[in-house]
């Protein structure tokens, strides 16, 4: 079952009854929802919603086969859900959508907030939302307009107030030091951490023959590092033997075009999350990744044989000039142990 942390056992209550409306927009957030749901957390009905446009069909029907009771998919809409009845859960794996803090502000019934994981943006939030100064919820990678910015400041304060009033919970796999998780305590912030206790029960979903497989970067796509010196680092892996590459949802076509032609690698389909693909690893193989949310998530289900996990920090002259110093050391903050 998911582990509690010290500051929460009194708080987060289970077995939790009651409906939760979960809106999606990424595979993780959608495995993060049923491993939430797994624990206990979200009642015992959960109906999933995921974004109109997400790549999450494949996903869905992995997840069919085997989710745990009480888990319904909707047809997938654009725009998330609104609760008709306050005694529901109201539950996002994004904070920082817009169309997630139009509806908080627009004043969700729900008894609670869920924010589930979404990686290394919930620590991200968590971080803001713990800090003294308030700070607009907007995305560091993109340029937001005054308006954006506002609406961003303005869901902080939302947030902070639900806290205030013990409806927000956050649910994450990644390492929340004692001192943060205090701060939340002290502000309201109900908070639960899992290990993919319910995904490591499940049957291993494929294999790869590979004996090296590197994870797609979306730095790439996000304008965040340069094309070419990231080529390069793939050609280089590929000298030593046949790479099994797993593109990231955003990489461009004309990159993955690129990628294709590299001597000894073989693209992989776009399909469910990495979590799901690479937990399990046959002798001899290894994983290489640059900084994101897949680094711990794989620590988490690899266990012993993480030692074979070989994440790649990013060199100073790979970065844009555009990419901020607070965002380089964020993202690099996933290759801590």
């Amino acid at each position: 079952m998911m582990k509690l942390t010290q500051h929460d056992t009194n708080e987060v209550q289970r077995p939790r009854f009651g409906t939760a409306h979960v809106w999606v927009e990424s595979p993780l957030q959608l495995l993060s929802a049923v491993e939430t749901h797994a624990a206990g957390l979200l009642g015992t009905d959960i109906r999933i919603i995921p974004r109109h446009g997400m790549p999450l069909e494949a996903t869905t029907e992995a997840m069919l086969r085997h989710a745990p009771a009480g888990v319904q998919f909707e047809p997938a809409a654009r725009k998330p859900p609104q609760p008709k009845s306050a005694a529901e859960r109201y539950v996002t794996g994004d904070a920082y959508s817009g169309k997630i803090q139009r509806a908080l502000l627009a004043g969700v019934r729900a008894k609670e907030i869920v924010i589930i994981d979404d990686g290394m943006a919930t620590l991200a939030l968590i971080k803001q939302l713990i800090s003294a100064d308030p700070t607009p919820l907007v995305r560091a990678r993109t340029k937001n307009s005054a308006a954006r910015t506002a609406m961003g400041l303005a869901a902080w304060h939302r947030l902070r107030q639900l806290a205030r009033e013990d409806r927000l919970l956050i649910v994450s796999a990644l390492y929340v030091d004692l001192e943060s998780r205090q701060r939340m305590a002290d502000l309201g912030i109900k908070f639960a951490q899992h290990k993919f206790e319910w995904l490591a029960t499940q049957p291993v979903a494929e294999k790869f023959t590979e004996p090296t497989l590197l994870i797609g970067s979306a730095m790439v796509a996000d304008n965040l590092i340069h094309e070419q010196p990231y080529l390069q680092w793939i050609e280089e892996i590929a000298v030593e033997g046949p790479v099994a590459y797993f593109p990231h949802r955003r990489e461009t076509p004309e990159l993955l075009a690129k990628i294709s032609t590299i001597d000894q690698v073989v693209l992989k389909e776009h399909t469910i999350p990495i979590e799901m693909r690479l937990r399990v690893l046959r002798p001899g193989q290894e994983i290489r990744a640059l900084p994101s949310t897949v680094i711990p998530s794989l620590r988490l289900l690899l266990g012993p044989d993480s030692r074979f996990l070989y994440p790649q920090a990013v060199p100073d002259d790979w970065w844009t000039a555009s990419t901020p110093i607070e965002l380089r050391e964020h993202l690099s903050s996933s290759l801590k142990v």
